[in-house]
């Protein structure tokens, strides 16, 4: 039991130094920088006019669909790394069956494309 608790010294380390150097970057930077909060700098930041609405209000089912298209082709490209780095010991299959799944997401992208999903009106 002792020889199995030892094997994970190495990451409560990792873990230990992980935490003391952000805790000491966040201090530090807390202590050297002068902090001097004006009206400009509390604005409002994304759009540049306050909220004038509840935060809770319905959203317009578009800002959902470009998320779902983000997530759906972000996924695209964490699949294209390992299978480009792979592709040399998976061979002539491996390269097929990725050659199948991006026409799979490209007939996908055609049909929203056609249906209108991309247009912001």
């Amino acid at each position: 039991m002792n020889d199995l608790l030892l094997q994970y010294l190495p990451i409560l380390i990792f873990l230990g130094i992980a935490i003391g150097l952000a805790s000491v970057i966040l201090i530090a930077s807390y202590v050297m920088v002068r902090q001097h909060p004006d009206a400009a700098k509390l604005s409002a930041y994304e759009c540049g006019f306050n909220a004038f609405e509840d935060a809770r209000i319905k959203f317009d089912v578009r800002f959902y669909l470009v998320a779902i298209l983000f997530i759906i082709f972000d996924l695209e490209v964490a699949f294209l790394f390992p299978w480009a780095v792979s592709l040399g010991t998976i061979g002539v299959f491996g390269f097929w069956s990725m050659f199948v799944f991006l026409v799979i997401l490209t007939v996908g992208f055609i049909y929203e494309w056609k249906k209108g999903a991309l247009e912001w009106e």
